[in-house]
């Protein structure tokens, strides 16, 4: 996650209150073109709502050089 873009609240209903989830197993994202174990996903996600506000890879690394 790129902290410079630091989320307070949820767009959807305005809630200051978010957690964060992850996805793992075999909802890993693998690279495209690599063999690779891939990276897991984390999420911010509203606690009230259940809006799933931003995703993104744990080891973004793991995409380099990656067919695009």
């Amino acid at each position: 996650m790129n902290d410079s873009m630091k989320i307070t609240e949820c767009p959807k209903c305005g809630t200051k209150e978010l957690g964060v989830g992850r996805h793992s197993g075999y909802g890993v994202m693998y690279p495209r073109g690599k063999m690779s174990i891939g990276s897991d996903i984390e999420y911010i996600i509203c606690t009230e709502c259940g809006y799933i506000i931003e995703g993104y890879v744990k080891k973004p690394g793991k995409f380099k050089d990656t067919l695009f």
